[in-house]
């Protein structure tokens, strides 16, 4: 918890995963928590790996939708209606405000970035081949195993939802070599100062 800019912000280190063998009620609760706080603002952040062909290690990507393919909603089962309606339009998820705002601060940090679409895996297995051009035929850019769950959260709770995905590695199949999950966190390590800058410029030039 604590301050950036004119802002009040509370700031969550890792996340719950759906891999891991926890619920979607788990891995949503921090996400419940700040909705029910009053955080009115939810920006989410995952490493993933590039689909697209133009994108490459090191890109940030800014999320304008998601393709939920994790074989679970967060929504499923009784709906608690102080925190939302039961059935939520999901057409804008991911706010176009703050999807502006933050490839502003990003051209004025000078971090490429790119936009396109989150597609969430179930994991904690790497895609296979295959599954990369399926995904890539059903319009992904990128593919990770988070975020959506914590979007569709956000949505419901009526918190204006962004995403950044920082691409950490190439998907299977595009280099014709194994993936290797140490060069990924590394990658994504080296990333971290570049969200850092960002969004530490978003929140000094938003009003919300």
């Amino acid at each position: 918890y604590g301050k950036a800019g004119n802002h009040q912000i509370v700031v969550f280190e890792g996340r719950v995963h759906y891999y891991e063998g926890n619920t979607m009620a788990e891995v949503t609760f921090c996400t419940r928590v700040i909705g029910r706080l009053g955080v009115k603002i939810l920006i989410l952040t995952n490493a993933s790996g590039a689909i697209n062909l133009d994108f490459a290690r090191g890109n940030l990507m800014i999320i304008t939708d998601h393709i939920n393919l994790l074989g679970a909603n967060p929504l499923t089962g009784p709906n608690e209606d102080r925190w939302g309606p039961r059935f939520v339009d999901q057409t804008q998820v991911y706010d176009p405000e703050l999807r502006q705002e933050l490839k502003t601060a990003g051209k004025y940090c000078g971090i490429d970035m790119c936009e396109g679409v989150y597609a969430a895996m179930s994991g904690p297995t790497y895609e296979t081949p295959a599954e990369i051009r399926f995904l890539r035929a059903i319009g992904a850019d990128v593919v990770g195993m988070s975020t959506v769950p914590e979007a569709i959260v956000g949505k419901h709770m009526g918190m204006r939802v962004a995403g950044l995905s920082m691409v950490a590695n190439v998907a299977a199949g595009i280099l014709g070599k194994p993936i290797d999950h140490s060069e990924v966190l590394e990658t994504a390590t080296q990333m971290n100062a570049d969200l850092g800058t960002l969004l530490q410029r978003f929140f000094d030039t938003y009003e919300s």
